[in-house]
């Protein structure tokens, strides 16, 4: 045996032992029979030692408790057995290794092994604990949901060794960013009722604070400032200076939520609002928050049945050269018919889409179907044309855009020369190097390339020049006032002029009035769409209205003979 087991008798005198421990507050040797227990015992036990042996002598049942040894730091398990015969048995175990591995268990179970920090399940303990002191001491307590903002494009551009660092520093920061009154700390053994602040990481970027000494909701919003504020000056990571910001919901208990879930949920509800109002902020729940979240919720379900059920489709919209008269391309417009027959436009369903993730798949349906749908107008005898599909910076961030693009197009086979993907400004400029490598890829394919709303984002000549581009479209917001407006009208000649400075063709969107294509002509822009034109149509009424050509009589009321290239004149 591992143990050292010691028989006394009745007066607690050793009669003999087996064994050993490597511990030497327990080495014995022949000189020790005979000794009473006192004598051979360490003296900051002996107390429950004598119980334990007179329990052991008026009982049959075994009498044990743990011992750690100030001067050791080991941990042993002291237990008492009867012999019957009027002696009895101590039996002690060294049970080191045990609680030290129970321990591990316990913190792998209950804390974050990154930050240290409580995570997920111990900070819910807590918060059930803190929940029942308020409720029966009547006190409020708030929750504090705090998520870093961009920080996926912190980690892919640092890597994530780095943005393992910067978890960990925030977890600092945030600790020690509360003023001591606040008591925001590392969880203590967890033996008192009441636990106090706490702060937690509860999984990737996100961390949650209990507040508990809350005497109004003032109280919660200070301490979200000082977060923001502690989190606020620059991290040194390696050799860089990162510099991070966080949004921040609050929920306070009990008029947020009387129970722990939606107390979260609300918190969680809170902290999106702080990201709409442009992040780097705290906002409080409202239950007209809530209901949005409801709404989010329902629409983002319907938008996964969506999919699955083929209620997407996807109209077109022609582009005309008016200098020539020709149709040049079409632009593809997904729509989504809900199995009750409503139709909802890209707007009121895209910018949820990119949230949750499902404009990857769907996007790539767009891009599929529209590929698929040119190549079934050129078997049909239309005369091929090009079609332009947006792309969504979400999309084309992802590492395999470029080869999911040259599958579609092997899978449809369309000629990469009918292909047009159109990308706005912001899309281009977030990371510049991988962009253009990309774009590089696509035009060595024979895709061209269109920026959309030129003139509302960054605006840098300097992508004009590095990026492989061919078209510029002007946005809705210069044009809708084109007829009325010298300011619009001096930016929509700027862009035309560079743009054709640069060798790009123009696509003037949203075009409605006769005078807004008249302008648009006599300034040299080449492309159009619009209600004017044409609104967004199935495939079958685009057919048609290529066919009959239609658009050469609003043309002709333009005052436009799309024989060539106009006079230019003075705007």
């Amino acid at each position: 045996m591992n143990d050292l087991v010691l028989q006394f008798n009745r007066d607690g005198r050793l009669l003999r032992f087996k064994g050993r421990l490597e511990d030497d507050l327990f080495a014995l040797s022949d000189g020790s029979l005979g000794k009473t227990i006192r004598e051979i015992m360490p003296s900051d036990v002996i107390e429950p030692i004598m119980n334990c042996l007179e329990g052991a002598l008026q009982s049959w049942e075994p009498q044990h408790f743990e011992y750690q040894p100030r001067i050791s730091g080991r941990h042993y398990d002291l237990k008492f057995i009867s012999s019957g015969e009027g002696t009895v048995l101590l039996i002690i175990t060294d049970i080191s290794d045990y609680k030290q591995a129970t321990d591990k268990i316990r913190y792998l179970a209950y804390y974050d092994i990154l930050t240290t920090l409580p995570n997920r399940y111990l900070f819910h303990d807590r918060l059930k604990q803190a929940m029942a002191h308020a409720e029966r001491n009547r006190q409020l307590m708030a929750i504090l949901f705090l998520d870093i903002d961009n920080f996926k494009q912190i980690n892919d551009t640092l890597g994530h060794s780095a943005g393992d660092q910067l978890l960990q520093d925030i977890a600092n920061r945030l600790l020690s960013g509360m003023r001591k009154a606040d008591s925001i700390s590392r969880l203590s053994d967890g033996t008192s009722e009441y636990p106090g602040h706490v702060v937690a990481r509860i999984g990737g970027d996100e961390f949650t604070v209990l507040l508990t000494d809350v005497s109004n909701t003032q109280d919660a919003a200070k301490a979200a400032q000082r977060l923001l504020s502690a989190l606020s000056e620059p991290f040194i990571i390696g050799d860089n200076e990162v510099f991070i910001t966080a949004s921040v919901g609050i929920a306070v208990y009990p008029s947020d939520g009387k129970d722990i879930e939606t107390l979260l949920i609300n918190a969680d509800v809170a902290m999106y609002e702080a990201k709409k109002h442009g992040k780097n902020n705290y906002q409080y729940y409202l239950e007209s928050m809530n209901k949005f979240a409801v709404k989010r919720f329902t629409v983002e379900n319907k938008l996964r049945r969506a999919l699955d059920h083929n209620e997407f489709m996807l109209f077109y919209q022609p582009q005309i050269d008016i200098t020539t008269g020709k149709v040049i391309g079409v632009e593809a417009l997904i729509r989504w018919l809900q199995p009750d027959l409503i139709l909802i436009k890209p707007d009121e369903f895209i910018p949820l889409a990119e949230e949750s993730g499902l404009i990857i798949p769907i996007g790539e349906w767009v891009l599929r179907t529209a590929c698929a749908e040119n190549r079934i107008w050129q078997k049909a005898g239309l005369k091929p044309i090009r079609t332009t599909v947006n792309v969504s910076s979400i999309q084309f961030s992802q590492n395999n855009f470029v080869d999911g693009v040259s599958q579609i197009l092997s899978d449809t086979g369309l000629d990469p020369s009918y292909l047009q993907l159109e990308l706005t400004e912001r899309t281009i400029m977030r990371d510049s190097q991988s962009t253009i490598m990309k774009l590089h890829s696509l035009q060595d394919m024979g895709i061209e390339i269109a920026v959309d709303d030129f003139g509302t984002g960054y605006s840098s000549l300097n992508y004009l020049k590095r990026f492989p581009l061919s078209t510029l479209k002007i946005d809705y917001s210069f044009v809708k006032d084109l007829d009325t407006s010298a300011d619009d009208r001096a930016i929509v000649t700027a862009i035309v002029s560079l743009a054709h400075n640069f060798n790009l063709k123009v696509i003037a969107e949203g075009v409605e009035r006769r005078q807004q294509m008249a302008f648009l002509y006599q300034c040299g822009c080449e492309g159009v769409q619009g209600q004017l034109i044409c609104p967004p149509v199935n495939s079958v009424i685009l057919g048609e209205f290529i066919h009959k050509q239609k658009f050469l009589t609003v043309l002709n009321d333009c005052g436009i003979k799309a024989k060539g290239k106009p006079k230019r004149t003075g705007s």
